[in-house]
């Protein structure tokens, strides 16, 4: 009898040139160009060895969808092979009914009500870290940005519950990049020093924080994340226990801070090559005065067409990891239940059947005028789709706008010409020489640096 994994191992065999250890380690090298290597050669489900599992990538915009739709509940999350011990019961994976359940909870805490809240509460904060940064020539951006979104995300989640010295930051933050980081690790056994091992030590010391802070928060009855995921129920009365609470505010605290600085900083090279574009959102930024509401930042028509063109260039998402539990077809193709499947969606953003020009930075091409992110449901999906869609992708956006209005107001930079980020691919896309930019102060009074 021929089970079904036993059937997917023999497709991958039978189908792909793609070296064993050669799969996880193109991805790494360059996701993209192995995205579209796999697309030329394979078409939209192209099978690749990884360690340990059987691994079909779903490219394009028409099998990303269907997957990530999930007509016929063929799939369920994926992560939890790659990160499941580091992100254990976050929203992201979980399944089902209990999906259906906690998302339900959850919904409470994101209300346009709460989000306005947060956002109200991110101008000060963002102001006051924004006062620490020192312009000078090699500004290392990513690294600033980091720490800044990190510690925003523990003021606004957190409250009066939040971190309290640099150094416990710092801890928080590496406990943080050692999970995510996790994800690329070939070895997946705890062996001192390797990444599974960092990830969950990383993991315990996020446990430790935030079940140390769980009393205070349940006790204050306040208005900030934490809190609140201690009061919500769902219609029917449930709410979540502390092991619930702690779980989902890994989760929250580490997607809050990882995409919003995915976006900035991209968004920061971007500007520091096309000081144009940069003096025009500068303008946008610079009219709303300096207390600009919600609505306000919400109709910033420039930077919204910056921002989603930065998503589209490097999605904060670029993959997401689902898990085939019965057999079923994608785009025409049999994929077969035990398959590990990976959904491309950054490769969707660079096809130039949908995007004129898909290499260049081109904020117009979401102008209302031209609008080609319309040109396929899931040509720009830089969060992903379908049941798990990103939960708090309203409040992400404004925050990045909250960010980068009052970067713009307060800062001009530039980058040299030619220069491009050196990537790192383990996990999450990031600089890896920390994106230095030449930022200079600005006078919000006069728009004129000195």
């Amino acid at each position: 009898m021929v089970t079904a994994s036993s059937s997917a191992s023999r497709w991958v065999r039978a189908k792909s040139k793609v070296p064993l250890v050669g799969g996880p380690l193109a991805y790494m090298h360059d996701p993209l160009t192995l995205m579209r290597q796999l697309y030329a050669r394979h078409g939209p489900v192209a099978p690749v060895p990884m360690p340990g599992r059987t691994t079909a990538f779903v490219l394009g915009p028409d099998a990303c969808g269907s997957v990530l739709q999930n007509g016929d509940k063929a799939f369920v999350n994926g992560w939890e092979f790659l990160v499941g011990p580091f992100f254990h019961r976050g929203l992201m994976l979980l399944d089902g009914a209990e999906h259906i359940q906690h998302r339900r909870i959850l919904q409470q805490a994101f209300t346009r009500e709460r989000i306005e809240a947060y956002t109200a509460a991110l101008v000060p904060a963002v102001a006051a870290e924004l006062g620490t940064w020192r312009a000078a020539p090699g500004f290392a951006a990513y690294p600033a940005l980091k720490r800044l979104t990190l510690n925003l995300a523990t003021q606004i989640f957190m409250g009066g519950h939040r971190i309290a010295e640099p150094a416990e930051l710092d801890r928080v933050n590496r406990a943080f990049i050692d999970c995510v980081q996790a994800g690329g690790a070939i070895l997946r056994v705890a062996v001192p020093g390797n990444r599974w091992h960092r990830a969950t030590r990383g993991r315990a010391v996020l446990e430790r924080f935030l079940a140390g802070q769980l009393p205070a928060a349940r006790a204050s009855g306040g208005d900030d994340l934490f809190s609140v995921l201690t009061q919500v129920r769902d219609e029917d009365g449930r709410r979540f226990d502390d092991p619930d609470v702690v779980n989902h505010m890994i989760f929250l605290l580490m997607a809050g801070h990882e995409t919003s600085t995915s976006t900035v900083s991209t968004a920061m090279y971007q500007l520091g090559r096309s000081l144009e574009w940069q003096e025009r959102v500068r303008d946008e930024a610079l009219a709303l005065g300096p207390d600009p509401s919600v609505r306000q930042l919400s109709e910033l028509r420039d930077l919204d067409m910056v921002i989603k063109e930065c998503q589209r260039l490097v999605a904060p998402v670029p993959v997401v990891a689902r898990y085939a539990v019965a057999d079923t077809e994608v785009a025409g193709r049999r994929i077969a239940a035990g398959t590990h499947t990976t959904v491309c969606l950054q490769l969707s953003h660079y096809l130039p059947e949908y995007w004129s020009r898909p290499e260049a930075f081109d904020p117009e091409r979401f102008s209302p005028e031209r609008r080609e992110d319309r040109s396929h449901r899931f040509a720009w999906a830089p969060f992903g789709g379908g049941a798990h869609k990103c939960l708090g992708m309203a409040f992400s956006d404004l925050e990045v706008r909250t960010l980068l209005a009052q970067i713009l107001t307060r800062f001009r930079w530039s980058v040299p010409p030619g220069y491009v980020p050196p990537m790192s691919n383990v996990s999450l896309p990031y600089p890896r020489d920390g994106l230095p930019i030449d930022l200079r102060p600005l006078s919000a009074a006069t728009g004129v640096s000195r």
